[in-house]
């Protein structure tokens, strides 16, 4: 009779084999075919708004061969693999020295010597980098010495919004490094207020003020486009095939942003009026992200720019859609309550909030909060782990409890959160690394 554990170990083998094949027919669907990994170009799944089919298989697949690795490998070196994983580190040396800038100017591959000159650096030292990070199909070294990029190097060159998108995450590391500290701290250890996060705890330690948000023009164009990288990590424009546009007269992006999620979407569906609803400054480079992108949207007068402190202000009264990406997780529950109590009171009865983020699951906890069956995909199939075994969502909760103290939630906290509003979840949508959450007003 087979053991359990073993049986676990073959479903695995199972779930790794069929969904490698589900991604393999995506890749193939294009008539380009699957990718390898050392591609020195793109391929053009890569940056496909729709990709969902592609995105579950590689969920499963992602999470099966970790796990399976994790049950097989020797507990020791697992462990060890967990603590010293450098790679960020030489990530940050590629992002710094603009390495992956200069070998786009060389498809073919450039020599050490030639490299090293080009960035200043220590051609042993550069070695030693991208050799740890062709281990992972981040460049490739054609022959000896010589390197050139892959599609995910080039990823990292700084005119890409995911390699904005890295740059601005460069000091994490130090706010992670004082976690403990803050978790024992007196005055930090017990609060979940914004000031007490472990990015303000690091910033008092080197005698530094908060200027998280005070940027001139050109960092505040980079945080920008780093939102728009952070937008394509998590593949947000997904929503713009899945929800029921069509149905919707006019939108309201509370936290627009320039414009990542609504740019696309008025394009997509020109009968929308939408609001863009920042602060000032970022509106200022929102009108010139529109003019530069959408030239036709602001021609038609189908975008109108409203400026909005959503902890302080209402967004536009009397709209149909409430779009909020990504606001929620960046506060404790108390300023996410004020956020949406905002917002429901500039709605009208026929009125929809629609929440967009990403959504852990948790142990022994009932996935029944209310909303339709739509959300039982995102259950993970046994013998997966909880999150489908992948780490994203709770990375994504990590950096926000980083800084802001803020946080990732399961859907029946946010049903919590909504409810304190007068709101009620009346939808979901699994759109793989997030979730689309509609809610309506509450009848009573």
């Amino acid at each position: 009779m087979t053991e359990p554990n073993e049986l676990k170990v073959e479903a695995l083998l199972d779930i790794i084999n069929s969904s490698a094949r589900k991604a393999m027919a995506e890749y193939k669907n294009t008539e380009h075919g699957v990718p390898s990994v050392d591609a020195g170009t793109f391929h053009p799944l890569d940056f496909a708004t729709d990709t969902l089919a592609l995105r579950k298989a590689i969920r499963l697949l992602e999470g099966a061969c970790e796990q399976l690795n994790t049950i097989l490998a020797p507990p020791q070196n697992t462990v060890y693999n967990l603590v010293n994983n450098h790679t960020s580190a030489c990530i940050d040396v590629v992002m710094q020295s603009r390495i992956a800038d200069v070998l786009d100017k060389h498809p073919e591959g450039l020599s050490l010597d030639v490299l090293a000159d080009a960035v200043n650096l220590d051609k042993t030292k550069i070695a030693r980098v991208l050799r740890v990070l062709t281990l992972k199909g981040c460049f490739k070294e054609v022959e000896q010495d010589v390197f050139a990029n892959t599609r995910l190097s080039l990823m990292l060159k700084t005119t890409n919004n995911v390699g904005c998108f890295m740059k601005i995450q460069r000091e994490l590391p130090q706010y992670a490094a004082v976690l403990y500290e803050t978790m024992v701290d007196q005055e930090f250890a017990r609060s979940d207020k914004v000031d007490k996060a472990p990015r303000i705890f690091t910033l008092r330690n080197e005698g530094k003020k908060d200027s998280f948000w005070e940027m001139d023009d050109e960092a505040r164009d980079v945080f920008q486009k780093a939102m728009m990288g952070y937008s394509e990590i998590l593949s947000f424009s997904t929503v713009l095939h899945y929800y029921p546009w069509d149905n919707v007269s006019s939108v309201v992006d509370v936290g627009s942003g320039t414009g990542a999620m609504s740019i696309p979407l008025a394009k997509m569906f020109p009968h929308l009026s939408i609001t863009n609803q920042d602060l000032p400054e970022t509106l200022k480079l929102s009108r010139n992200t529109w003019e530069k992108n959408a030239p036709e949207v602001l021609l038609d007068g189908r975008i109108e720019f409203v400026p909005l402190n959503f902890l302080e202000e209402l967004p536009v009264a009397g709209k149909e859609v409430y779009y909020l990406r990504s606001i929620i997780h960046n506060w404790p529950d108390e300023e996410s309550r004020v956020i949406l109590r905002n917002v429901r009171k500039a709605m009208g009865p026929n009125s929809r909030v629609l929440i967009h983020e990403c959504v852990l699951s948790r142990a022994f906890e009932e996935p029944d909060v209310g909303a339709n069956e739509s959300s039982k995909n995102h259950k993970a199939p046994e013998p997966t782990l909880l999150n489908f075994g992948g780490h994203l969502t709770h990375k994504m909760d990590m950096i926000m409890w980083f800084l802001f103290n803020g946080k990732e939630r399961t859907l029946k906290e946010y049903k919590a959160i909504g409810a304190s509003a007068g709101l009620v979840l009346t939808q979901t949508y699994d759109l793989v690394e997030t979730m689309l959450m509609e809610f309506r007003i509450a009848q009573d």
